[in-house]
């Protein structure tokens, strides 16, 4: 073979295998910038996920410093929301629908009580509740704090985001059950609409009748304020009147 042929064979060899070379170092820079780019991602979804739970847990930690009742607040979140896990998780756990219909029938009903007789009136400074009359009718009774009382403004938001956003969340378990002909669960979620709705309408006259009595006070205390006024203008007119013509007098 000729010399010149062998070299530029050679050395079209040595370029080719440079060129591969080269290809391959692109391909495995291209790899590595691909992989931290994934693991900058997933390292910045962490970071995400870490920092949105801690933002979660710092707002419920403030909620409970800034609240008034924190243990009401409590017991007042636990029994709703134990009543719904046990009806959405409690098949995972057992087979048994008797028991997780008395479970949350339990819950439910120590829900319904606390929330009438002590939520109510820690949280919001407002109480329900029915008496039968002799007459065999039903007469609601509400009672309401004084108005110079203002409740905590974390508890009262609280109360009633609570207290008219869980029947929402039953209404639309009672859908899927209708959807899924689920009759045994649909008379769980029935004694449940029951129970939340009975609370919602009695706090909702509750607070009605509680502004009303606020706002008759108020004119109350207004139209006496203004017949104090005008006695005391009257009266002191008389005073100055008596002591005018007794000075006169004298003279």
């Amino acid at each position: 073979m000729d010399p010149l042929v062998a070299l530029a064979y050679y050395m079209t060899s040595q370029s080719e295998r440079l060129e591969s070379l080269q290809e391959n170092e692109s391909r495995t820079n291209l790899l590595n910038q691909e992989n931290s780019f994934v693991i900058q991602d997933v390292e910045a979804g962490r970071a995400g996920n870490i920092e949105n739970r801690a933002r979660n847990t710092n707002a419920i930690r403030d909620y409970f410093e800034q609240s008034s009742h924190p243990v009401a607040a409590f017991f007042f979140l636990a029994f709703r929301l134990g009543a719904i896990l046990t009806y959405l998780l409690g098949s995972i756990f057992s087979d048994n629908f008797t028991l997780i219909f008395v479970v949350t029938i339990l819950l439910l009903a120590f829900d319904f009580w606390t929330v009438k007789n002590v939520s109510g009136r820690l949280l919001v400074g407002l109480r329900w509740w029915n008496e039968i009359q002799p007459d065999g009718s039903n007469k609601w009774v509400f009672e309401s704090a004084h108005p110079n009382r203002k409740p905590n403004s974390a508890d009262s938001r609280l109360f009633w985001i609570v207290l008219y956003g869980t029947p929402v969340i039953w209404v639309l378990l009672a859908l899927s059950c209708i959807l899924t002909f689920k009759a045994s669960w649909l008379v769980i979620v029935g004694i449940a609409i029951v129970m939340n709705v009975a609370n919602v309408y009695g706090y909702t006259q509750c607070d009605k009748d509680a502004k009303r009595k606020w706002a008759t006070s108020m004119a109350t205390q207004s139209a006496l304020g203004s017949l104090g006024s005008g006695a005391t203008g009257l009266l002191g007119k008389a005073v100055s009147s008596g002591i005018g013509s007794l000075l006169s007098g004298r003279r």
